[in-house]
């Protein structure tokens, strides 16, 4: 008879292992690794090469500890919770992991494996904000619903959403890590694909803090100052600045550029003034 593969030092030391397997609902019990399938609506659908790596190695030395959640799908079941542990435990040659079995409808399924990879904070805000979709339209439910579902500021599920209203290119800086949640919510804010694609090519190419490009798009959104000719993208730079100096300083602060040269100017109003500035700034 072939020797089956070991289950890995941390659950074999405690249970046992037996040529069947007993399903107990509710309780965990070691499952053939072939009658598992993933979840096609699983909302995370990036996983990192080197945790996932990382995970293999400790899969072959302890086993898998944490029980997968898993549902009944007729002869098989499939994935809720724990697909990075499925994929470890494929690579690392075991050929039985622990599953708790839950029964759940397609929708319960999805809010299920929503929740367990928002509180693990697995999940990208792109891939974040297509499970809300999915789940606010499979389950016929409001923002404010899926809010108090999943323990959420109905603002939050709003803020997220609205990253969808950007072009797929844009998605794929957040989800690469080019862009973050808080640059790609401003973007989203600018209505104008020209001012979108403007200040995201500024955000890259400058290594914009999200302050920076907030104080850009607003430029950009109030247009022509004054009835003049609207900012270059340079000017939206400078004025940006001059916005941070003005909050760290607390006080007016103007960049007067002359070509390549230019001039910082803080502005005070009392000799009091004048002395707070200074101890700032030597």
């Amino acid at each position: 008879m072939k020797k089956r593969k070991a289950l890995g030092k941390g659950l074999s030391a405690i249970i046992p292992e037996a040529e069947g397997f007993e399903e107990k609902t509710g309780q965990f019990f070691l499952c053939p690794i072939e009658l598992i399938e993933p979840n096609p609506d699983q909302p995370r659908k990036d996983f990192s090469e080197p945790e996932l790596q990382e995970m293999v190695n400790s899969v072959k030395e302890k086993g898998v500890i944490t029980p997968l959640l898993v549902s009944r799908k007729d002869n098989i079941y499939q994935l809720i919770a724990g697909e990075r542990r499925w994929r470890a435990a494929q690579r690392g040659g075991l050929d039985r992991v622990p599953v708790i079995v839950k029964e759940a409808s397609p929708t319960e399924v999805l809010e299920l494996a929503l929740i367990e990879n928002i509180h693990r904070k697995d999940l990208n805000p792109i891939e974040e904000a297509l499970a809300f979709k999915k789940l606010i339209t499979d389950a016929g439910i409001t923002q404010d619903e899926l809010a108090k579902r999943i323990g959420k500021e109905r603002s939050t599920v709003t803020n997220i959403m609205r990253l969808l209203s950007l072009p797929l290119s844009m998605q794929e800086d957040v989800i690469n890590g080019r862009l973050s949640m808080g640059h790609a919510r401003v973007l989203a804010g600018l209505k104008s694909s020209e001012e979108r694609i403007s200040l995201r090519d500024e955000i890259i190419k400058r290594d914009l803090s999200v302050r920076q490009a907030e104080s850009l798009a607003k430029k950009a959104k109030s247009g022509s100052p004054k009835g003049g000719k609207p900012d270059s993208e340079k000017d939206y730079y400078f004025r940006s600045l001059a916005d941070n100096l003005k909050r760290s300083l607390g006080t007016k602060v103007e960049i007067r550029r002359n070509g390549k040269r230019g001039r910082i100017v803080v502005h005070y109003y009392s000799d009091d003034e004048l002395d707070r500035l200074l101890e700032l700034l030597c």
